[in-house]
């Protein structure tokens, strides 16, 4: 019996998508899984350290929103493997990927909502930028990967920023 791990050959992919559209396409879906990541680690410790007035509000809002979050994250890691390529997984290359800051020391619950509206808008326009070549390739299923995000993450910032209004 043949050992299929001693054979390390790799199977061709013929998908429709050349490999380099399909390296590049991956390469903007890992800045998408970093700043997605980066997001739900900033929502998760904003649920657990939130005060005021608005504390119950605000940690069942954040406690949804990371959970949504973390399932997005086999989402766009998976999308990225199916395209053929290794999907980044450590907070090292996380923070090289990632346009989103991290909140350092004490945070007001204003300014949490105002981080999370930013970081929403953040992983919006991530996945906007990558449509251009998405489109050219004919990757339908990464574009509806990115359709959804949009419209989660733009939902969210919404929610997010309603609360900032008087």
């Amino acid at each position: 019996m043949s050992n299929i791990n001693s054979q390390h050959q790799e199977v061709a992919m013929d998908i429709g998508i050349t490999k380099k559209d399909r390296e590049k396409i991956a390469e903007g879906l890992s800045r998408l899984l970093a700043d997605s990541f980066t997001l739900y680690l900033k929502t998760h410790n904003f649920h657990w350290n939130v005060t005021g007035p608005m504390f119950n509000t605000l940690h069942v809002m954040f406690m949804d929103q990371y959970t949504e979050l973390w399932n997005a994250l086999d989402l766009i890691a998976e999308r990225i493997r199916a395209l053929g390529v290794a999907a980044p997984g450590t907070y090292r290359e996380f923070s090289k990927l990632t346009v989103i800051k991290e909140s350092e020391g004490k945070v007001s619950a204003e300014e949490m909502i105002k981080q999370l509206v930013a970081g929403q808008e953040a992983v919006t326009k991530t996945a906007r930028s990558l449509f251009p070549l998405v489109d050219k390739a004919g990757d339908e299923p990464t574009a509806d990967l990115l359709t959804q995000r949009m419209q989660i993450h733009e939902k969210n910032a919404w929610m997010l920023r309603s609360l900032l209004e008087n």
